[in-house]
C-alpha cells in the first residue's frame, strides 16, 4: 500500500516493515513533524498576551496592532487549498521542509521588527508557513501511513491543538514579564531549527503524486484580496476619517467574494468546491465553523487585554488567568467526539452553544472589581462549551459527503476555521477601540468590555439557527456516506 520510496524512508529509520515495527516509524516520524508544528501552534495563542505590551513600544493603536494577529490567522487560512496544490505538486516532504523555512524566516524578521509595518509583514509570512504545514503533515502521513493507522498517527498529531491553548498563553506571559517582547519569537527560532534537521534526516522521501496539476490561479486571484480588502474596511471602522479607503475596499472586496462564488458554482477545478454548499447540512456546518471562529479567536484577542485593563494584571497574570479556558476546551474535548458520534451534531452543538452563552454573559454583565476566583470559574466554564463548539462543526461538515468530496470538506473547513478567526480579532478589536475612546476614563472600561462580551454573547445566539439546520439524522448520513 506504499510506494517504495516510503519504505524505503521508514528502513532509514532503522524500522522493519513488519506490522509491529512499521506503526513504531511512523509514530516516530509524527512525532518529528509535531515539533515543527509546536512552534506555529504555539505563535497562535503566545502573542495574544503581548498585544498590549507591543502596542505600546511600537506606538500603535490596538486597532492596528490586531494586524499581527489577524494578518496571520488570515495567510494561514489563505494557504490552506494551496498547499494540497502544492503537496500534490511536488512532495509532501519538501513543501513541508519549505513551508518550515518560511515559517522560521518569519519569525527571524518578526524578533527583529523595528516598527509595526515590519512585525506585520513577518506575521504573514510565519502565516503562511503555518498554513502550508498543517495540511502538507496530515496529507504526508496519511499516504505513509494508510487509512488503517491514521487513528493512532493523528492522536499524536493532536497533541500541539490539546496543550497549547493552555500552555501558550502561560509561556507568553512568562516572556512578557521577564524579556522583552520579542523574545516571544526567538523562541520559535531553536524549535524550527531542531525540526529541520530532524525532519531532513529521518522524514522519508516522497514523490510527486501528480507534478503536472495545475493551480487555480483565478480562483486564489479573486478569493485572496476579497478577504483582505473587506478585512482592512472593518478594521478602519474605527475611524470616520475622510483618508478612510472603506468606500474603496469594502466594495470591491464584496464584489470579488461574488465572483469568486460565481465563478466556483461554474468551474470544475476550483480551488475550493463552491457546489457543497447546495447541501443544507454542509452549509449549516461551514457557517457554525466560520462563526464560532470569530467568538473563540476574537475571546483569545479580548481576554489578556480585559486582564491588564480593567484588572491591572501583568502579561503573566495575563497568560495564566488564561489558562482555565484552555483547561475546560481540553477537558471537554473527548466528550464531545464521543456525544457526537453517538448523538449526532445538532443536539452535542446547541448544547455547547449553551454553556458558552452561560461562560460569556457575567462576563458582560458583572464588573468583579478585581475578584479574580469567579472570572476563573466562569471561563473554565466557557472553555467547556467552546470544547465542543470547536470539535462537533469539524466532524458534522462530513455528513453526507461523498468519499470524493471529503478532501474539499477538509479544504473549506480548516480555511473557514481561519479566516473566522481573522474576522473575529478584527471585528472586535474595532469594538473595543470604539467604546474604549468613548469611555472617557478608566471607570468607564468595565462598559467598554461588556460592549464587546454583548456582542460576543450575540454571536452566539445567532449561531444556533445554523445549529438548529443540522440533520436531526446526522448519524445515519455519515454512514451513507462512507
Amino acid at each position: 500500500m506504499h510506494d517504495v520510496s516510503y519504505d524505503n524512508g521508514i528502513e532509514e529509520l532503522g524500522m522493519k516493515t513488519e506490522k509491529d515495527k512499521l506503526d513504531s516509524g511512523i509514530v516516530k516520524m509524527a512525532f518529528i513533524m509535531v515539533i515543527g508544528m509546536f512552534a506555529p501552534g504555539l505563535d497562535s495563542t503566545i502573542v495574544n498576551v503581548a498585544i498590549q505590551t507591543i502596542s505600546m513600544d511600537l506606538h500603535s493603536e490596538l486597532s492596528t496592532v490586531q494586524w499581527v494577529m489577524t494578518a496571520y490567522i488570515l495567510m494561514m487560512g489563505i494557504a490552506v487549498p494551496v498547499s494540497g496544490w502544492l503537496a500534490d505538486r511536488f512532495s509532501g516532504k519538501k513543501i513541508y521542509l519549505y513551508a518550515l523555512v518560511l515559517f522560521f524566516a518569519g519569525s527571524v524578521l518578526a524578533s527583529l521588527s523595528w516598527n509595526i509595518e515590519t512585525l506585520i509583514t513577518a506575521r504573514i509570512l510565519q502565516g503562511i508557513g503555518a498554513g502550508i504545514m498543517m495540511p502538507v503533515m496530515q496529507t504526508f502521513l496519511v499516504r505513509v501511513a494508510g487509512a488503517e493507522k491514521l487513528g493512532r498517527v493523528m492522536s499524536v498529531v493532536s497533541i500541539p491543538a490539546a496543550i497549547i491553548p493552555i500552555f501558550g498563553p502561560v509561556a507568553g506571559g512568562i516572556i512578557v514579564h521577564n524579556l522583552p517582547w520579542q523574545w516571544i519569537f526567538y523562541v520559535n527560532i531553536p524549535i524550527c531549527l531542531a525540526a529541520l534537521i530532524l525532519s531532513v534526516k529521518y522524514l522519508p522521501a516522497d514523490t510527486a503524486k501528480t507534478p503536472h496539476k495545475s493551480l487555480d490561479v483565478a480562483g486564489l486571484l479573486l478569493l485572496t484580496p476579497a478577504f483582505v480588502l473587506i478585512l482592512i474596511a472593518i478594521s478602519q471602522l474605527r475611524s470616520a476619517s475622510i483618508n478612510s479607503t472603506i468606500p474603496v475596499t469594502l466594495p470591491v472586496g464584496a464584489v470579488l467574494l461574488a465572483g469568486f462564488i460565481v465563478y466556483g458554482f461554474k468551474s470544475k477545478t476550483c480551488v475550493l468546491d463552491i457546489r457543497l454548499f447546495k447541501l443544507r447540512n454542509f452549509s449549516a456546518s461551514a457557517v457554525l465553523i466560520f462563526v464560532l471562529g470569530t467568538i473563540s479567536t476574537g475571546s483569545l484577542f479580548i481576554l489578556p487585554l480585559y486582564f491588564q485593563q480593567l484588572f491591572k494584571a501583568s502579561a503573566l497574570t495575563a497568560g495564566l488567568l488564561l489558562a482555565p479556558q484552555g483547561l475546560g476546551i481540553l477537558l471537554s474535548r473527548n466528550l464531545a467526539g464521543k456525544l457526537t458520534d453517538k448523538k449526532g451534531a445538532r443536539p452535542v452543538l446547541l448544547l455547547g452553544l449553551t454553556i458558552t452563552v452561560i461562560g460569556t454573559i457575567p462576563l458582560a454583565l458583572f464588573d468583579f472589581h478585581g475578584n479574580l476566583i469567579p472570572v476563573i470559574v466562569i471561563l473554565l466554564i466557557r472553555g467547556a462549551g467552546l470544547g465542543f463548539l470547536n470539535i462537533t462543526p469539524m466532524v458534522s461538515i462530513y455528513y453526507g459527503l461523498s468519499k470524493e468530496e471529503v478532501s474539499h470538506g477538509t479544504t473549506m473547513a480548516r480555511m473557514l476555521q481561519q479566516i473566522g478567526g481573522a474576522f473575529g480579532a478584527c471585528i472586535l478589536a474595532v469594538i473595543l477601540h470604539f467604546c474604549l475612546g468613548a469611555a472617557g476614563n478608566s471607570a468607564n472600561v468595565f462598559h467598554a468590555y461588556s460592549t464587546v462580551f454583548w456582542w460576543s454573547t450575540g454571536i452566539a445566539i445567532l449561531s444556533f439557527v445554523p445549529a438548529l439546520l443540522l440533520s436531526a439524522k446526522a448519524e445515519s448520513e455519515k454512514a451513507k456516506s462512507y
